[in-house]
C-alpha cells in the first residue's frame, strides 16, 4: 500500500526548478541531489546557460528570456528573490498542498544567476518569495529549495522529518 501511495503522489505535482548556471563538482550538488531524490513528486532541474560575455542589465535580460522560455505550459511560477515574501516552512507546505489539491499541478521555481532576475521574470511570476533576509549564493539556493520541498512533502504526509 505504501508504494502505491508513493506512485500516486508522484503523479500529483510536477515540479521544475529552472536555474541559471550549471552545477559542476560543487559541494552543494550532493545536498541538492539528496533532497531531490527524496521528493514524492515528479521533479525536473532545468539549467540555463549563464549570460556569457554580457554583463549587468544585458546579462540579466538575456538570462530572463531563457528562464521564461523554459517554463512549462500552464505552470504556476514561483520566483526566488531576496526581496520576496518570506514564508515559514508550514506556510510553504500549505502553498504546496493547495497546488496539489488544485487543478493546476505544475509549479516552476525560478532561480536567477549572480546578478538576479529580470523584470520580465518578476512580471511572469505568480509568487515571489525569499529564503530569508540574507543574500545566498544561487547554487546554494537550489539545495535550500530542494530541502524545503522535501520538508513540505514531509509536513503534508505527516512524516516525522519536520518536527512541530
Amino acid at each position: 500500500m505504501a508504494s502505491k501511495n508513493k506512485q500516486n503522489e508522484r503523479k500529483g505535482l510536477c515540479l521544475s526548478i529552472i536555474a541559471v548556471g550549471k552545477v559542476r563538482n560543487d559541494p552543494t550538488k550532493g545536498i541538492f541531489d539528496l533532497y531531490a531524490s527524496r521528493l514524492p513528486w515528479r521533479f525536473k532541474l532545468i539549467e540555463i546557460q549563464e549570460g556569457g560575455k554580457y554583463g549587468g542589465p544585458e546579462r540579466v535580460k538575456r538570462e530572463g528570456l531563457k528562464l521564461i522560455s523554459a517554463i512549462p505550459d500552464k505552470a504556476i511560477v514561483v520566483a526566488l528573490d531576496e526581496n520576496g515574501k518570506k514564508l515559514k516552512s508550514l506556510e510553504f507546505a500549505e502553498m504546496m498542498k493547495k497546488c496539489l489539491e488544485s487543478g493546476n499541478r505544475k509549479i516552476a521555481f525560478i532561480i536567477g544567476g549572480a546578478d538576479g532576475l529580470s523584470q520580465s521574470v518578476f512580471d511572469r511570476a505568480d509568487l515571489i518569495f525569499s529564503l530569508g533576509d540574507m543574500t545566498w549564493p544561487h547554487m546554494l539556493v537550489r539545495s535550500m529549495l530542494a530541502e524545503q520541498l522535501w520538508r513540505s512533502a514531509s509536513i503534508i504526509n505527516k512524516h516525522p522529518y519536520h518536527r512541530l
